[in-house]
């Protein structure tokens, strides 16, 4: 959640099937996405506009809602919690977060969860 420059702010490529809340890096990837705490469940889904949308229950005190953020996203897309890490917007609902890894694997990854989830 520092402030710091990182290579998530350094774009490697964009592949044109890429959904427009995913940049790949050098590192891995940068996902944008809208968070909603105090809701009534939680869940992962894409808005008519292709934007990611995350709703969590927790509220958004102490990083709680942020945890809860890494968590569901890292059990949709079957990645280790500690591959995330919020980069901007930290206490704000627009987030981006860094995924470390493999650029062209975490979009195959993401990918394969668009198509099961729409």
């Amino acid at each position: 959640m520092s402030g710091r420059p990182s290579s998530a702010d350094l774009p490697l490529s964009s592949d044109p099937a890429d959904p427009v809340f995913l940049r790949r890096n050098r590192d891995g990837v940068t996902v944008q996405l809208r968070v909603q705490p105090r809701a009534r469940r939680t869940a992962l889904e894409r808005t008519s506009e292709g934007a990611l949308k995350a709703a969590v229950t927790p509220a958004p005190e102490d990083g709680k809602a942020n945890d809860a953020v890494v968590a569901l996203l890292a059990q949709a897309w079957r990645l280790p919690k500690s591959t995330f890490e919020i980069v901007r917007g930290g206490t704000a609902r627009d987030k981006t977060l860094m995924v470390a890894g493999d650029p062209a694997l975490l979009a195959d990854r993401i990918a394969e969860w668009m198509r099961k989830n729409g």
